[in-house]
């Protein structure tokens, strides 16, 4: 293992859908909301029905999961006692968009002048990880060199089958409404910062958008720390998920930044990237996914579980390995949070019921290390780890 000050830091912001605990819809509350929290932890969003919370930067994914398990501990408990409820979700299928209104913020309010219905349907939640690179050079480099590896990512945090109380027969719609901007999606080649920093602002200058911070990409160079930015994911009820999802990043960033140093290069074809990403959103962890490397159609276990084996060597590096591999297995078995909503949605036909089941794994969602396994973790024939079914652990 690596000693600790040599890993790369990670850090997440999740960000909260809030609903009323009667209705289940959701509410336009996080004024109120942000009042009862740690100004320092939780900020307004572009909805004020969406609060956003961040961590601080860690180097055990332990430390990290118990301190996002005891932030969402604090945002559940403040929203119980107004009569609130907080979802960890892409979406919640309850809205009436007649009744969301955005945050008072000069910022939102131009984005609203400007964009009109774009700005408006912005009613999604999503996780953000952050890895950190000092050397903005690198940080643009890897950032691109990573597109292809986005739609596993995505498919792993798949939940957002609900879009204004219809299934859409997606599951992660939320990325479809957010890559409407227009400068989402995968990041563009860049030799330098200096030429990225250069192409932000030529499209200041276009009028297209008003600041830095209105670079979307999937993963981009932060705007305001020294990291890299993985965007693409929907918000996971569960924190296992988020913390698998850090886990992966980080170790694809620190593969990526060894192939870069060492002059490899790397051919990223963004239409292929959005293609796969489009698979991902459609599909989640229930279809097949476009193996990054073969550029096949092969099942989500399997195109999963390839990329968990291919990252051993960093993930053994930083101490992950055995946490990681463990993670996956219950992902994969457990399936899709969209998955999840759609079973719950079946019982009865009645939408309060998804949410309350967000609900449920938004507020009991706790956090055990995991053991690691005696034998270590064997990859079987599908490639997922530890054999060739997606068992729990």
């Amino acid at each position: 293992m690596a000693n600790r000050e040599e890993l790369i830091t990670v850090g997440v912001e999740e960000e909260f859908h809030i609903v009323d605990a009667g209705t289940r819809r959701l509410v336009p509350r996080s004024g109120v909301l942000l009042e009862q929290l740690p100004a320092d932890r939780f900020t307004p969003e572009l909805q004020r029905s969406v609060v956003e919370v961040n961590s601080s930067p860690f180097t055990r994914l332990d430390d990290l999961a118990g301190e996002l398990t005891g932030l969402r501990r604090l945002a559940v408990r403040a929203a119980e006692g107004l009569g609130l409820g907080i979802v960890a979700a892409g979406s919640v299928p309850l809205v009436d968009p007649e009744l969301m209104k955005i945050s008072p913020d000069p910022r939102y309010e131009r984005m609203l002048a400007d964009y009109q219905e774009l700005t408006r349907e912005q009613l999604i939640c999503g996780t953000q990880v952050h890895a950190q690179i000092e050397d903005r050079d690198l940080a643009v480099a890897v950032a691109h060199r990573l597109a292809p590896w986005v739609p596993p990512l995505l498919a792993l945090s798949a939940g957002s089958p609900y879009w204004l109380e219809r299934d859409t027969g997606y599951a992660a719609y939320r990325p479809l409404v957010w890559q409407r901007w227009p400068t989402a999606g995968p990041m563009p080649a860049c030799a330098s910062a200096a030429e990225y920093d250069e192409m932000i602002d030529e499209l200041i200058r276009s009028g297209t958008i008003s600041d830095p911070g209105m670079i979307y990409f999937d993963i981009r160079p932060s705007a305001h720390v020294p990291t890299v930015e993985l965007r693409i994911c929907d918000s996971c009820p569960r924190v296992s998920d988020v913390v698998l999802i850090a886990g992966l990043f980080r170790a694809l960033v620190a593969r990526e930044l060894e192939a870069v140093r060492r002059g490899r290069p790397a051919e990223v074809r963004p239409e292929l990237v959005r293609a796969a990403t489009w698979r991902a959103a459609r599909s989640g962890l229930e279809g097949e996914l476009v193996d990054p490397d073969a550029g096949a159609p092969r099942p989500a276990a399997e195109v999963i579980g390839r990329m968990v084996d291919g990252l051993r060597p960093e993930l053994e590096r930083s101490g992950d390995w055995e946490l990681i591999a463990s993670l996956t297995r219950e992902a994969l078995a457990r399936g899709s949070s969209a998955a999840r909503q759609r079973e719950a949605f079946a019982r009865n036909g009645d939408p309060a019921d998804v949410v309350d089941l967000l609900l449920a794994e938004t507020r009991n969602e706790e956090w055990a290390p995991v053991a690691p396994a005696a034998s270590g973790v064997t990859t079987g024939a599908t490639g997922v780890p530890g054999g060739g079914h997606a068992e729990a652990a």
